[in-house]
């Protein structure tokens, strides 16, 4: 198989810099790409044993499969499952040795590690500097010369996230204090809380420090492979919308079984978004035998049936194509199961691939990065949205992505005048800022 001649490019670049950063699209083969680079290292033995992080999916069903596919001649283990088989993963005698970032705690406490290379597939996932996770890997960073990262967009939710993902590939781009990054490009809002906002230009100035060690692939090169994606919203109403009114100005309702309560600011709006959906969960602490210990139960109450019979409208308008339906809430999940036994979710992702599932059910934080679902179908619609970019825009991706042949047809159930609105908006405004990012980088 062949890269195209953007990968090539991208692949010589990550070949020629020791630290280094790659921003593309979702789809554009950034994997591909980096084996690509691994390879040409290994036969010229400037490096011979590579780690890479990955979500738990992408560890287990993707780099395995197209390492494969790109590089058959370098080898894999996934260190994955039991601590005994994670062991034997991450000291055989593989060029590549793929671990999810969920396990990294662990992984850096093992002894004796010996890597040349370690490539952060999804850097976003270490934005956060003060987090365990990112504790636990800055202690071994120094055990590896070739640190490599793999991105759709490094500011999905804020210029602020840039930091952390480039102190991991190397601390010469923005410096080592968090503290001292925010004093130079931000202004504080509110000290306490933590909130600061960019000064004028800063992202600009930011995206400049960090443009050498940058490869971005130029939207142009990429989106001519792809066939069009259409957004398209649908606009539902509630049945009933005093229950939604009620909980927005009171942070309480009433409802025939139970009495539902927001007891802040953040739980009411977690509330009004499961309301947007047409139910809310109504939850009870039990104590538990011992001392200071709980157990809360959930309830969903239903008032509202507005959004599921909007999507059976719109799947019938489809002809039943196959459909990912992509869910926030549990209770969406299983409201989804009751009306459609035929619904598979992410573990049937092999038939789905086949063409083989009419509905697969997905959740944006276990398939909104790396997975390969193009094959399968064309067509997705969000029950509900997530307020971040990042998942929004790689859940989009695993349809919208190099191999898919058909136009994407993305479908976003809203209520109106709900939640759903000010959290769409939410997402153009986090769009705009990005697109800044990716001019300030050219």
């Amino acid at each position: 198989m062949n890269l195209r001649p953007y990968q090539e490019t991208g692949a010589d670049f990550l070949y020629e810099h020791d630290r280094a950063m790659i921003l593309a699209p979702m789809g554009a083969g950034k994997t591909a790409l980096t084996l690509t680079a691994m390879r040409d290292m290994v036969r010229a033995k400037v490096a011979l044993k590579f780690l890479v992080l990955a979500p738990k999916r992408v560890a287990t069903d993707v780099w395995p499969v197209e390492a494969a596919k790109w590089t058959p001649e370098l080898s894999v283990a996934v260190c994955a499952g039991t601590v005994k088989q994670r062991l034997r993963a991450l000291y055989a005698d593989k060029n590549i040795i793929v671990a999810n970032y969920d396990c990294l705690q662990w992984l850096a406490a093992q002894p004796a590690l010996q890597f040349d290379g370690l490539v952060f597939d999804e850097l976003t996932r270490l934005k956060n500097p003060s987090g365990l996770r990112f504790k636990a890997l800055y202690k071994i960073l120094p055990l590896f010369k070739f640190r490599w990262g793999l991105t759709g967009s490094f500011t999905s939710n804020g210029l602020e996230d840039v930091f952390g993902q480039c102190k991991v590939i190397d601390e010469k781009l923005l410096g080592r204090a968090k503290g001292a990054f925010l004093q130079q490009y931000f202004v504080p809002v509110d000290r306490e809380r933590g909130e600061w906002e960019p000064r004028e230009g800063s992202l600009e100035a930011v995206m400049q420090r960090i443009k050498p060690a940058t490869f971005l692939l130029e939207p142009g090169e990429y989106k001519d492979t792809l066939p069009p994606l259409h957004l398209v919203p649908v606009r539902c109403d509630l049945t009933d919308r005093v229950p939604y009114d009620k909980m927005k100005a009171d942070l309480v309702v009433q409802f025939p079984t139970a009495q539902v309560v927001a007891a802040n600011a953040a739980a009411v709006t977690q509330k009004l978004a499961q309301m947007s959906s047409g139910f809310v969960y109504h939850t009870r602490k039990v104590a538990l035998p011992e001392p200071g210990k709980f157990k809360v139960y959930k309830t969903p109450v239903w008032f509202s049936e507005h959004k599921f019979d909007a999507l059976d409208d719109l799947l019938a308008e489809n002809q039943q194509a196959n459909t990912l339906l992509v869910y926030q809430f549990e209770e969406e999940l299983a409201e989804l199961k009751r009306r459609y036994p035929h619904l598979q979710t992410i573990d049937g992702m092999n038939e789905w691939n086949q063409g083989k599932v009419r509905l697969m059910a997905v959740h944006p934080k276990s398939a909104g990065h790396g997975l390969n679902l193009q094959t399968g179908g064309c067509h997705l619609v969000w029950l509900s949205l997530p307020w971040s970019l990042d998942l929004f825009e790689q859940t989009v991706g695993r349809l919208h992505r190099s191999g898919q042949r058909h136009d994407v047809w993305c479908y976003v159930l809203m209520t109106h005048n709900s939640i759903d609105e000010r959290i769409w908006q939410g997402l153009h405004d986090k769009r705009a800022l990005s697109d800044i990012a990716l001019e300030a980088l050219k």
